[in-house]
């Protein structure tokens, strides 16, 4: 079993089962390809109510796969009566943080070569105990890596961040040379593996106007510019600081390949504006390669069968080449 890759089913009260099994009905060779981690129970559901007309094997190990079936590793064996699709719960959360636990276990052993997730939600997330602010985090955590950082893919915009799940005021002091550093190596590499054969980077700059020569602040002086020129001497094709107010442009219109961000909002906003359905939510710099929907758990249309699965098929894809 070469290049088997393990899909998390995310929250179950949301649409990650929903859009997996979609993603499964859409493109049928990645049944053979692929373990499911989540609630089994939920897939049956799903699979019943939809006419799916999938055949399920339990397993605890690759050992116990069956071609011809959807694999399925249930690490809580949560039961319907046990949480509400649509609903934030304990349960929910804890169910979610076991099976992107437990793909980890496997990818780690290398029974799978990646990870694609499925949506949590961090409100259930931290109701259930695990007070991490997101799948970034945990895999930061469990996996190996010198450093780490949040990619979003989509056709039109590449971003990767600087700063994720923190508040604006510890971003604004985390912008700093080594970690801006880091965030580029990791752009350049990742881009390389994608087929760029000199990837364009711009970095954006934090402060409105790139901080106007400090009129506006000082990060872009101090921290942003010395991480570009340092990168530059080693031979990465970058520039910056950039204002963040026309560097995605500039970028859309083909002058980048990708745009380092210094916050969340900064990358998030423009990439979910052009790219919401499709986009790619991308770990690197670890030693499990993890890829993820671009968007969130969707409690509201949960269990009304009409999530799209676009992204989590786009997430596969990216997965499987990285």
């Amino acid at each position: 079993m070469n290049k088997m890759f393990g899909i998390t089913l995310g929250d179950p009260c949301g649409i990650g089962t929903e859009i997996t099994l979609k993603s499964l009905k859409s493109v049928p060779k990645y049944v053979n390809r692929c373990i499911l981690f989540g609630s089994l129970a939920l897939l049956e559901h799903y699979n019943e109510m939809y006419g799916y007309g999938f055949k399920f094997n339990k397993i605890e190990n690759t050992k116990d796969f069956k071609e011809g079936y959807v694999n399925v590793h249930d690490p809580m064996n949560i039961s319907l009566d046990d949480f509400e699709v649509g609903k934030v719960s304990a349960n929910g959360g804890k169910c979610a943080f076991l099976s992107v636990k437990a793909a980890i276990d496997f990818a780690l052993r290398k029974d799978i070569s990646s990870v694609v997730t499925a949506p949590l939600n961090k409100e259930a997330l931290h109701l259930a105990g695990y007070n991490y602010a997101g799948h970034t985090e945990i895999f930061g955590e469990f996996t190996h890596g010198k450093s780490y950082a949040m990619l979003l893919w989509s056709d039109k915009l590449k971003v990767i961040h600087v700063t994720t799940h923190m508040s604006l005021r510890d971003a604004c002091d985390n912008a700093k040379k080594q970690r801006i550093m880091d965030v580029v190596h990791l752009a350049d590499e990742t881009l390389k593996k994608q087929g760029y054969v000199s990837p364009k980077i711009a970095v954006a700059g934090l402060n409105p106007h790139a901080g106007e020569n400090g009129i506006f602040g000082r990060e872009e002086i101090e921290e942003i510019q010395p991480a570009v020129e340092q990168c530059k001497k080693e031979g990465i094709n970058v520039c910056g600081p950039i204002p963040p107010d026309t560097v995605f442009l500039k970028m859309y219109n083909g002058e980048y390949d990708i745009v380092v961000a210094m916050y969340h909002d900064q990358g998030h906003i423009p990439l979910k504006l052009l790219n919401f359905d499709s986009g790619v939510n991308i770990t690197v710099g670890l030693d499990v390669v993890r890829t993820s929907v671009d968007h969130g758990t969707a409690f509201d249309i949960a269990g009304k069968n009409i999530a799209r699965e676009d992204s989590m098929l786009k997430a596969i894809e990216i997965g499987m080449k990285l």
